[in-house]
């Protein structure tokens, strides 16, 4: 009997994998982290593999390492698999030719992604593993979920018989993160297949000291070449020991899985040969052609290493004359892309010497629709001499012409397929609402299901994008929902920047959640869109989902309300059917977590049957005049925000030329500077309103905001005569007579509420968005203000606020805890920073194109901001540091020589002479550089001349290096390592938040005891690395650890005294994140680190070696009464630790597990108390 469940790619490899794998060496990456995840939580539940065994699951600091544990455990006779992709299967190269050169079975499962270039992509291609095909791994794809399920299995088995390692690989996000209803293979089923007598084999090939042996030998050059030839045998007989095992699973599963599979014509002419996702839709395209009398045909690769050019040619008409092979990547200065050029090796071989020409398609998971693979057929029937021998599609290129035309969309989907599509806000729970949709529809009906899911770059808070299908007929169309039967908006602000409508079918349904009754939605919705739900007949219904996630307690996670709403207005199930089945999904989901929480989620869907609303749709509104999208002035809004921002925004990026980027200046990867302003959100639902008169001026909220939304500012007397009428105002102290206000940008907040938590004497409190309109025009206002000298001390918490924030409305969630420390040093040092920032979430919201939140003061100096990689994060910023020290230096010499030469009046000369013995020095570099470009401008020696052309380099860099404890901790650890070793001037900011949290939540070495996370589903078995520690033992590194919502001052005491350091520095930061769980949300974060530090969970000092010089103690403990038995009160705040309530079923165990993080603690804090103890008695 089959067995039919849903599930996506990731899932269905990791579900295999897990049959076959004894040891899984693992590392955290985008799209592939899935895999690891599911893997390590069945290994805690128990799930046995094939060998009765739960699967022994290690988590390492790198890809690197990963392949590196891989290898070993392989010499060591275990079956043994990892899971990567992009920059991290890169990693794994070097070990990948050890692998396959000591004929060691694995197989590594790649959810293939484009690899970073000028600019990082998550999302899908091919270019990571046509990197890696000289390694020797044979390779196998997939073109989709039920291929991912089924060939993953032969994968496994054909390395075990044929002693050759496999990369597994599918398309990332579109095939491993797509939701399809497949038929499961059962364990038994796969046990039968397995070559037992070659597993003996491997595992007797074990290092083992009762049987000892030696590899990874050193060969000379008499010997190597003949050693490499000596594979080739395992490689000749690859092929067909696949096809034995495709053949096993055919039987099985009633397939015709091949080597290489066609599709089409018999008497094809035309023929296009492709790999991966693209598969279903090229077919769909065929299918479409040969109906109207064309022959064309589609050849799809299953097999790419070892390749399969005898069963190509089989596979291939003898009638093709002409043949388009689609790969997707590029491979810059090649003459074709890497499938294209072994398909035109092996078509020398056809008897028909067909036309080969090349495309590139769908990089970086751009979509593939029909439409466009009916364009490379139609191409290929143009005369030879007009044929492009390599050509892209789907984009437009007018710079080098090599697209092909753009036609009409063509969705190839049968009518008889239910097509529904969600607009969705980050973090309010629509992707898993839809989920659990997918899940019911296609676990509990005789229904096919798919579903896949559209995101952009922001964190919390970004556009999400559900595409969902049903049917009785099997789902082909891996392309995004352009035809839906149902629209369902999430967040009303979308109304007015987004076509939400496109494409609604006739009599189709639109479910809108918002806050406005039956009469104020008659009265404000848009004009365009009422008219086409008239003239489209559409049904339309409202809920107010974020009152009823509130009265709740679910705070703006709205998923069950609208979840509920969805299978209500629509007839794919009865209520009586989904119902129960929804709260079933409920329990399955949150129920790990809490049953409160489950029991909060049941309420919120009884109350949605009682506030959904149907609106009568006037056939007047179709009668309605269209409104033209208003186009942004030339004045207001620069070229590059009105080119390229607002069509992004819109969802019109896919329109954009290549010559509209290189236009726009971004041919090398560079973005324009405060682009994040232009943005205008609006997604707060209540925002701070300020109280005058309670206020003590001492700018506290400002301090704590993440996305600088809320500022001190300062007006005098002639400013204030052109404020609007709500501007009021306070006297602020001092000699200037200023005025003072705190002010709020109502379309950049994000209603976060730390503001208010901050506030020291209740002069903010929270308000409705949509009462505080008028705050938009005193933000305008505000923003025309110039800026003021600083009245106060700048490096103080105060004085800090009164300095414009270099960083500025970023796209991180609401309430996080990585931005105000970087704000803080844009405040402190930005008109002279240079940043190297390390993948992971300060990268993506710190530079998601076309936006950035790093902006310029009024003189247009700002943060130089640059990422790297994830692992390189280290060295690449020590590279900036020694290259600005080589130009500076350059400098110095020309000064000297011009000292020494006497160029210049005597106060030029006394000018560069204190240029010379200050440059390094941060404190005062603008203004001695100001004063030297200004008495150079009035020389006209040309030595002197040329030292002005060099005025870029007066001023000291600030040179910081940014990221997470991820790269930190453990990937980046070695390169810091070395930078801390070198002893250079360079300052580090980690923000520790205690896990991976860009790729999803995963452990790094910083997670505590007891914490769960992913690879640690079961709770972290081993204490946290101490960094600082490890940094201060070189002695002459500056070392803080600060927490910036439990005691502001001492971080910007930290901050100051690391940055005036003339040596290495480094900053930990405890970071509050979502990924936490905590209790009441992120507004509760202030008070989760102050908890954190009175208990002892977090210590804070400062290791100054300056100290040590003047005889004093140089770690100074800046918290001393910590009481550890309140660490359990602050772990009880946070689901990762209450999650191993649930998880372990045990009070005990669970107390023992709480005991050994206070235990950790403790010695920690001991360590720290020890340390100073030595310092003393050495003193003495």
């Amino acid at each position: 009997m089959k067995k039919m469940k849903t599930m996506d790619g990731n899932t269905a490899a990791a579900y295999i994998s897990y049959a076959f794998t004894e040891v899984a060496a693992i590392f955290p990456i985008t799209p592939s982290s899935t895999m690891a995840e599911v893997v390590d939580e069945w290994a805690e539940q128990g799930k046995e593999n094939i060998f009765g065994e739960q699967v022994e699951v290690v988590e390492m600091q790198s890809e690197a390492g990963a392949a590196g544990a891989v290898h070993g455990s392989l010499k060591t006779g275990a079956l043994t698999s990892t899971y990567t992709a992009s920059q991290g299967l890169l990693l794994m190269v070097p070990n990948m030719f050890k692998i396959a050169g000591e004929l060691l079975p694995s197989v590594f499962h790649v959810a293939a992604r484009a690899v970073s270039t000028n600019a990082l992509s998550i999302f899908g291609d091919h270019s990571d593993v046509m990197a890696t095909r000289q390694t020797g791994f044979c390779m196998l794809a997939e073109s989709g979920v039920q291929q991912v399920m089924d060939l993953s299995a032969i994968a496994h088995l054909a390395s075990i018989e044929g002693s050759l390692p496999f990369t597994n690989f599918f398309d990332g996000f579109r095939t491993s993160h797509e939701l399809q209803k497949i038929e499961v293979i059962d364990y038994d089923d796969l046990k039968e297949m397995v070559d037992w007598d070659q597993l003996q084999y491997f595992r007797e090939r074990a290092m083992n000291p009762n049987t000892p042996s030696v590899s990874g030998s050193a060969q000379n050059p008499d010997i190597y070449f003949q050693s490499r030839e000596m594979v080739n045998q395992y490689y000749d007989k690859m092929p067909a020991i696949v096809q034995k095992y495709m053949k096993k699973i055919n039987q099985l599963r009633g397939t015709d899985y091949d080597l290489t599979t066609y599709y089409g014509a018999p008497d094809a002419t035309e023929v296009v040969v492709s790999m991966g996702s693209v598969e279903p839709t090229i077919r769909q395209a065929v299918a479409y052609l040969n109906e109207n009398g064309r022959k064309v045909g589609h050849l799809n690769v299953h097999l790419y290493r070892p390749f399969p050019t005898e069963n190509l040619l089989e596979k291939l008409p003898d009638t093709v004359e002409r043949v388009a092979v689609l790969d997707r990547t590029k491979e810059p200065g090649s003459d074709g892309e890497p499938l294209l050029l072994d398909i035109q090796s092996a078509l020398y071989q056809h008897p028909n010497r067909p036309i080969v020409i090349g495309g590139r398609y769908g990089i970086g998971s751009k979509d593939v629709t029909p439409d466009q693979i009916v364009s490379v057929y139609d191409h290929m029937q143009l005369p030879a001499n007009e044929l492009k021998a390599r050509f892209t599609v789907g984009i437009v290129d007018e710079v080098t012409n090599l697209s092909l035309p753009k036609t009409e969309p063509l969705d190839l989907t049968p009518d008889s397929t239910f097509q529904a599509r969600f607009w969705g806000f980050g973090s309010d729970g629509t992707v898993g609402a839809n989920k659990q949709a997918i899940k019911i529809i296609g676990d509990h009906t005789d229904k096919y299901a798919q579903a896949y899911f559209d995101y952009d770059s922001k964190k919390s808070g970004g556009l999400t994008v559900s595409h969902l299908r049903f049917g009785d007929e099997k789902i082909d169309s891996t392309y995004l929902v352009e035809k839906p039967d149902f629209v369902g908006c999430h967040n009303a602000a979308y109304i007015y920047k987004l076509d939400l409508v496109k494409g609604l079918r006739d009599g189709g349904t639109f479910l809108l959640n918002t806050v406005w009754n039956e009469e104020q939605v008659h009265k404000h919705l848009p004009t365009n869109l009422k008219r086409y739900l008239a003239k489209h007949h559409n049904k339309f219904y409202i809920i107010n989902a974020m009152d009823i996630a509130k009265e709740t307690g679910l705070g703006r996670r709205i998923n069950t309300v609208m979840s509920a709403a969805f299978f209500e207005v629509t007839d794919i199930m009865d209520r009586e059917e989904f119902l129960p089945l929804l709260k079933d999904e409920i329990d399955k989901t949150y129920g790990k977590k809490s049953q409160e929480i489950v029991e909060k989620n049941w309420q919120a869907i009884d109350q949605t049957f009682e506030n959904l609303h149907e609106i009568t749709v006037p056939q007047e509104w179709a009668e309605l005049e269209e409104v033209p999208s208003r186009a942004s002035s030339k004045e207001e809004r620069p070229d590059f925000v009105r080119n390229i921002l607002d069509p992004i925004a819109r969802k019109e990026g896919d329109s954009l030329t290549v010559g509209n980027l290189i236009d726009n200046g971004m041919y090398d990867g560079r973005l324009p500077m405060g682009t994040a302003a232009y943005e205008k959100r609006g997604i707060a639902l209540e925002v701070p309103e300020w109280i005058p008169e309670k206020c003590t001026m001492c700018n506290e909220c400002a301090f704590v905001c993440p996305h600088a939304a809320v500022r001190p500012f300062l007006a005098d007397d002639e400013e204030m005569e052109e404020a609007p009428e709500g501007f009021i105002v306070r006297d602020f102290k001092g000699k200037d007579g200023y005025k003072y206000r705190i002010q709020v940008s109502l379309e950049d907040c994000t209603g976060c509420g730390l503001c208010v938590e901050a506030c020291p004497d209740n002069a903010l409190v929270m308000k409705d968005y949509e009462d505080q309109q008028e705050q938009a025009v005193n933000w305008a206002f505000a923003m025309t203000l110039r800026q003021k000298e600083n009245p106060i001390k700048k490096n103080s918490v105060r004085g800090s606020q009164f300095e414009q924030p270099l960083l500025e409305f970023s796209g991180a969630c609401e309430g996080c805890g990585e931005t105000p420390y970087i704000k803080l040093l844009t405040q402190l040092y930005g008109d002279r920073m240079m940043i190297a920032n390390t993948t992971g979430c300060s990268s993506i919201w710190g530079a998601s194109a076309p936006v950035t939140p790093y902006t310029t003061n009024d003189k247009g100096q700002g943060p130089a901001w640059s990422n790297s990689l994830f692992e390189d994060n280290a060295e690449y910023g020590f590279g900036m540091h020694i290259a600005n020290q080589v130009k500076r230096n350059r400098v110095v010499h020309k000064a000297q020589r011009a000292l020494n030469e006497k160029l210049g009046s005597e106060e030029t000369q006394n000018l560069l002479k204190d240029w010379i013995e200050h440059k390094d020095e941060g404190e005062g570099s603008q203004q001695r550089a100001a004063k030297l470009v200004a008495a150079l401008e009035t020389e006209d020696d040309k030595q002197l001349q040329s030292l002005l052309k060099d005025q870029k380099m007066f001023v000291k860099p600030s040179q910081w290096l940014i990221g997470g404890d991820g790269w930190a901790y453990d990937i980046g650890f070695a390169g810091i390592d070395h930078v801390i070793a070198s002893g250079e001037d360079v300052n580090i900011l980690v923000m520790d938040n205690e896990l991976y949290a860009n790729t999803g939540g995963q452990m790094s070495k910083a997670t505590p005891t007891s914490a769960t996370a992913k690879f640690a589903a079961g709770g972290k078995k081993t204490a946290k690395k101490d960094l600082g520690m490890m940094a201060a033992t070189y002695g002459n590194v500056y070392v803080a650890q600060v927490a910036i919502e439990a005691n502001q001052t001492q971080t910007v005491k930290a901050i100051t005294e690391a940055e005036n350091y003339h040596g290495p520095s480094i900053v930990i930061g405890y970071t509050p994140c979502i990924n936490h769980g905590l209790r009441g949300g992120m507004k509760n974060s202030i008070k989760e680190s102050k908890e954190a530090v009175e208990s002892g969970y977090w210590q804070l000092y400062r290791y100054d070696p300056r100290q040590s010089a003047k005889g004093k103690e140089p770690l100074r403990m800046d918290f001393k009464k910590a009481d550890f038995n309140k660490i359990p009160d602050l772990l009880n705040t946070q689901t990762r630790f209450t999650a191993l309530k649930k998880i372990k079923n045990d009070p005990e165990l669970v107390g023992e597990m709480y005991d050994q993080t206070i235990k950790d603690m403790q010695q920690r804090a001991g360590t720290y108390d020890r340390m100073a103890q030595m310092n003393k008695a050495k003193k003495k």
